[in-house]
C-alpha cells in the first residue's frame, strides 16, 4: 500500500467524516482513499471557498473537518480561509501535498505560510510513520482547538509502507473539561451573591463541547455528530443531500444523538448550566456575536452584546454592577471599547486557558475552568434564588424593545432602493424560522447579524475574526451542510457576493435549497463611508451597477432584484413553493450613509 492510501484511511479512521477541496495531482490519491474510506467530498471551485467551508463545518457540526488541497499554489489560494480557522482557533485539518525541492515551480516554503497565519505546522516524514504522524494531527487539532496543515511531501506519499509499520488509527481522546479551581469558584459564588446587576456575557466557549469524533467514550454513529441525528443525509458531491431526521432528548442537557443501534445520547450544553446560574442571581444574558442565538427564546436575554446590540441591551450592559465573560474575550467588539462597562462594574472572566484571561482588558477576577463545569460548580455553592436585574420594569423594556427591530427609525427607502433595515425585518419574518445564516464581512453586516434571527447558536456562522470579505457564501455552504435540515440564508454584500460568486456553482451542484441575499449598494462601503465625509476621492471603491441577479441565473439559481418591499413577494412566493432551484436576491438598498457599528469598527484599525 502506498503511504497516501494509508494516509486517507487513517484520517477516517481517526474520525475524519467530511472533506472539502480542490484536487490535483498532489493530493489525488490521499483524497481518493478517504472517500474510498466512507469520508464524503464536497469539491469546491477555489481552495479559498473550500478552506472556509471546512470552517463552517467545523464551527457549526462540533467535528473535526478536513481541507484538501494540492502542493504551493492550492495552498496559497487557500490561506485567507486557513487564516480564518486558526485565529478563530477551529479544529481543523488542512491536508497539502508538498514538494520538497526548491527548484520546482510549485515550490514554497508552507510550514512558514503555516506559522504566519497562526496555523501549527506538521509533516509525515516516512512512509513507516505516516498513519501514526496523520493520527497526531487529528489529535492536536482536537485537544488544542488548532488548524493544522499536515504536509504531505510527494515521495513520501507515494513511497510503499513497509510490513511491520503502524497500521491502527483511532480517533483521539476529547479534550478533556477543565475542573475550576475550588478558590475561583468561591469567589466568582460571593460575587454573585452580592451583586444587584450581573450580567453574563457568553462567547465562543460557552457554544459547545470540543469536537467529538467517534470515540470509545462516543459511541454514536459516524456523521451523527450534529444537530443531525437519525438517518444520516443520502449525499454526495453531485446529487446533493436528503436532510435527516432530528431528535432531542427529553431533558435539558443539549441536543439528541441517536446511534444506529437506538442509543440516545446527549452532549453537554453550556446553555442549560448557565441560564440555571443566571436564573439564580437574576442575571441578564447576552452573547458575543459568535455565540448569538445560544440564548434564543429566553426572556431575559439580551441578544449581542457590541456593536450589533439594541439601544435597551447597551443601557442595562453599562448599568451592570458585574459583568462575567463566559468563554468569552471580552474584547472591543463586544465590549464596545470598553463603554459598556460602568465605571463601577466589576469584570469577572471564565475561560479554559489561562493565557486567555485579562489579554483584552483588566479583570477583577480571572476564573480558569470549562464554561459548563464551572457554571455548575458556582451553582452548588449559591444560596437563595434572588431577584438580581430581572426586576418586572426590565422584562418589560425586553419584551417590548429588546430587539433592535423594536426600535422606531426612519425607513430611508425610494422607489429606487430599499433601506437595509425594512429589507431585512421584512426577511425576518418571510424566511422559516429554522434557519442557518452565514454572514459575509462589510458595511452591510450589522443588519443581518441584528435583524435575522436564528434559532440557537449553530443557526449563526460568523467568520470574521480576520475580517475579510468573500467569505460569506462558502461559510454558508459549510454550515448548511452540518445543518442539512435548516434554510441556510447567506448574507452577503455585493463585493464579497461577487468576489466569492464562484462558489455559487457549488450551491447549484449540491442541491442546497439556499438563499443568498446580496445587500448590493454598488461599493466597498465601509471605505465609502469612512473615508467620504473627508473629502477623499471614492472611484477607487465604487463601482457600476452590475445585475447580480443574472450572475446567479447563470449558475442555475432563481433570482429577484428587490428594489422596494413589494418586490419582496417573489421571495415569498420562493418559501411557499418547491424550492427545487436556490434563490439570489439582489436588493439594491439605500446607500447614503454608513451603517451605526462602522464608526466603531473604524477605531480598530
Amino acid at each position: 500500500m502506498k503511504a497516501a492510501e494509508a494516509i486517507g484511511r487513517a484520517l477516517y479512521a481517526a474520525g475524519v467524516r467530511q472533506v472539502f477541496g480542490v484536487v490535483g495531482s498532489g493530493n489525488f490519491h490521499v483524497t481518493n482513499a478517504m472517500i474510498a474510506a466512507g469520508a464524503r467530498f464536497v469539491a469546491a471551485r477555489h481552495e479559498g471557498g473550500a478552506a472556509t467551508m471546512a470552517d463552517a463545518y467545523a464551527r457549526t457540526s462540533g467535528e473535526v473537518a478536513v481541507v484538501s488541497v494540492h502542493q504551493g499554489p492550492g495552498l496559497t489560494n487557500a490561506m485567507t480561509g486557513i487564516a480564518e480557522a486558526a485565529k478563530s482557533r477551529t479544529p481543523l485539518v488542512v491536508l497539502a501535498a508538498e514538494v520538497t525541492e526548491p527548484r520546482s515551480n510549485f515550490y514554497v516554503d508552507q510550514e512558514a505560510l503555516a506559522h504566519a497565519v497562526g496555523a501549527v505546522s506538521v509533516r509525515v516524514t516516512s512512509a513507516q510513520e505516516a498513519v501514526v504522524q496523520a493520527c497526531a494531527a487529528v489529535g492536536l487539532a482536537v485537544r488544542e482547538r488548532r488548524t493544522v496543515l499536515l504536509n504531505l511531501p510527494l515521495p513520501v506519499q507515494a513511497s510503499d509502507v513497509p510490513d511491520g509499520a503502524p497500521a491502527q488509527a483511532a480517533p483521539p481522546p476529547d479534550r478533556a473539561a477543565v475542573e475550576p479551581d475550588a478558590d475561583g469558584v468561591t469567589a466568582l459564588a460571593e460575587l454573585l451573591g452580592r451583586s444587584r446587576r450581573p450580567v453574563f456575557v457568553a462567547g465562543r466557549g460557552s457554544r459547545g463541547p470540543s469536537p467529538c469524533p467517534q470515540s470509545p467514550a462516543c459511541p454514536a454513529t459516524p456523521g451523527t455528530h450534529s444537530r443531525r441525528t437519525g438517518r444520516k443525509p443520502t449525499y454526495n458531491q453531485y446529487e446533493g443531500f436528503r436532510p435527516a431526521r432530528r431528535e432531542h432528548a427529553p431533558d435539558a442537557a443539549g441536543p439528541a444523538l441517536r446511534a444506529d443501534d437506538g442509543t440516545l445520547r446527549t452532549r453537554p450544553s453550556s446553555r442549560a448550566a448557565l441560564e440555571a446560574l443566571a436564573e439564580r442571581h437574576g442575571a441578564l444574558l447576552a452573547t458575543s456575536a459568535v455565540a448569538r442565538g445560544l440564548f434564543h427564546g429566553n426572556p431575559w436575554s439580551l441578544d449581542i452584546s457590541g456593536g450589533f446590540a439594541s439601544p435597551l441591551a447597551c443601557e442595562l450592559i453599562r448599568g451592570a454592577d458585574l459583568i462575567v465573560g463566559w468563554g468569552c474575550a471580552l474584547n472591543m467588539w463586544t465590549m464596545r471599547h470598553g463603554s459598556l462597562i460602568g465605571a463601577e462594574a466589576t469584570v469577572v472572566q471564565v475561560d479554559d486557558e489561562p493565557s486567555a484571561l485579562g489579554v483584552h482588558r483588566q479583570v477583577d477576577l480571572g476564573v480558569t475552568g470549562d464554561v459548563r463545569l464551572t457554571a455548575r460548580r458556582v451553582l452548588d455553592a449559591a444560596g437563595e434564588r434572588r431577584q438580581g436585574y430581572r426586576s418586572p420594569e426590565t422584562g418589560a423594556a425586553l419584551a417590548a424593545r429588546g430587539r433592535l427591530r423594536d426600535v422606531p427609525y426612519e425607513d430611508t427607502s425610494t422607489r429606487e432602493r430599499i433601506d437595509p433595515r425594512t429589507l431585512s425585518i421584512a426577511l425576518d419574518d418571510i424566511l422559516p424560522a429554522e434557519r442557518v445564516l452565514g454572514v459575509d464581512s462589510g458595511n452591510f453586516m450589522g443588519y443581518p447579524s441584528a435583524y435575522l434571527s436564528v434559532p440557537d447558536e449553530k443557526g449563526f456562522c460568523f467568520t470574521q475574526a480576520f475580517q475579510s470579505i468573500g467569505l460569506g457564501l462558502a461559510t454558508t455552504i459549510g454550515a448548511a451542510l452540518a445543518q442539512p435540515d435548516r434554510l441556510p440564508v447567506a448574507a452577503l454584500g455585493d463585493g464579497g457576493a461577487l468576489m466569492g460568486a464562484v462558489e455559487l456553482d457549488t450551491v447549484r451542484r449540491l442541491g442546497l435549497p439556499m438563499v443568498v441575499v446580496v445587500y448590493d449598494d454598488e461599493a466597498y462601503g465601509a471605505e465609502v463611508h469612512h473615508f467620504g465625509p473627508d473629502g477623499h476621492p471614492l472611484d477607487t471603491v465604487r463601482f457600476p451597477p452590475t445585475d447580480i441577479a443574472a450572475v446567479g441565473r447563470g449558475y442555475g439559481f432563481e433570482a429577484v432584484t428587490v428594489r422596494t418591499r413589494a418586490d419582496l413577494k417573489a421571495v415569498a412566493d420562493w418559501v411557499a413553493g418547491p424550492r427545487s432551484a436556490p434563490l439570489l436576491i439582489d436588493a439594491k438598498v439605500v446607500a447614503d450613509h454608513g451603517s451605526w457599528w462602522l464608526e466603531e469598527a473604524f477605531r480598530g484599525h
